[in-house]
């Protein structure tokens, strides 16, 4: 009789389907793992289980092996675009640790790409930061414009605060980036990690780009921010302020969160910001309501009449600005800054 074959002389051609499971079951976790298992059928709960003992001490080569075949099923399965480069590190990073991720990211990640610097989707702020903290204010804007956006507001809130103000505001004056600029662009970033993109005119920042950043900073520094935008262009920090989170984008946001914000408005500013909302954002908010608060708010905006809009939109930006403090101190979490759960 042959001897029999060690956990880790298994190959990953050796390994069979369910066994490759497993070893993706061992990566991301007891709780993920549980919730995976409970979706299962006893009899297959059964089999992943006892292939999660099989291969316990397998080698890194065949771990890395199963991971990248795993990638290229998601990429040929699915029509994941926007955000999944951030979710993909995310997730690996929770899984298996940021050194472990960065090794399997080196494999995975996009070779090439339409966007000129995808490569800096696959870094964390602070290393961003860092790298570009000594170049040219327009080429960190061109940077921090083609990032997602809230990690553009990561690495914005690692910036200088002298230089804050200046990038939001290149940011927001962006409009179509010709190759020309994006060559240079390129030169940059070979010179920091060697990197090769696809150069084409791409359509980058401008100000709602720039006010999307700035709906993941914090007020405070979003005030100083303005302040200072203010100084040189009162018109962009204007428009800016037109296009960060509006009123409407409450009718995106989880109903928990919109209990709890509701909670903290005064009844009289919650009448006047209803008077001018749509139909359909009026009546979610409502609905976060007993059915009694709603139709005392009902008779209340009934008997107002006529209201200016000035008053209306006033009462909105208050309603907005406790939305933000609570959504700064953590209590909730708005769509459109970062999430929709509640936190």
């Amino acid at each position: 009789m042959s001897p029999v074959m060690s956990r880790k002389d298994l190959s990953f051609e050796q390994l069979s389907p369910v066994q490759r499971a497993a070893i993706l079951m061992m990566l991301v976790g007891e709780e993920t793992a549980a919730h995976v298992l409970k979706a299962m059928s006893p009899s297959e709960v059964e089999e992943l289980g006892a292939a999660m003992y099989t291969v316990r001490g397998v080698s890194h080569e065949t771990v890395d092996a199963v991971l990248d075949e795993f990638f290229d099923m998601l990429r040929d399965q699915t029509d994941i675009g926007y955000g999944a480069n951030a979710y993909v590190r995310n997730v690996l990073n929770n899984a298996l640790g940021s050194y472990k991720a960065q090794s399997v990211l080196s494999r995975i990640k996009p070779a090439s790409s339409e966007r000129p610097i995808e490569i800096l989707d696959w870094m964390d702020a602070p290393a961003i930061a860092e790298l570009i903290l000594d170049e040219h204010p327009q080429i960190i804007s061109l940077i921090v414009a083609s990032l997602d956006f809230s990690q553009a507001a990561d690495v914005l809130k690692l910036l200088p605060e002298d230089l804050q103000p200046e990038i939001v505001q290149r940011v927001a004056n962006l409009t179509t980036v010709q190759p020309e600029a994006l060559r240079e662009l390129e030169e940059v970033m070979q010179r920091k990690f060697k990197a090769n993109t696809t150069l084409r005119a791409s359509q980058i920042g401008g100000v709602k780009a720039a006010a999307k950043i700035m709906n993941f900073t914090r007020q405070n520094m979003e005030q100083r921010i303005l302040k200072e935008i203010k100084k040189d262009d009162k018109d962009l920090m204007e428009a800016l302020q037109d296009n960060m989170f509006v009123f409407e984008n409450l009718i995106k946001s989880d109903d928990r969160a919109l209990q709890t914000l509701l909670r903290g408005i005064e009844q009289e500013i919650l009448v006047m910001a209803l008077k001018g909302a749509d139909g359909a954002l009026r009546s979610k908010l409502l609905g976060c309501m007993s059915t009694r608060a709603a139709a005392n708010i009902m008779d209340e905006m009934d008997s107002l009449g006529p209201v200016r809009l000035t008053a209306v939109q006033q009462a909105q930006k208050e309603v907005i600005s406790v939305a933000r403090r609570l959504a700064d101190e953590g209590t909730i979490t708005l769509a459109g800054r970062g999430g929709e759960k509640m936190v």
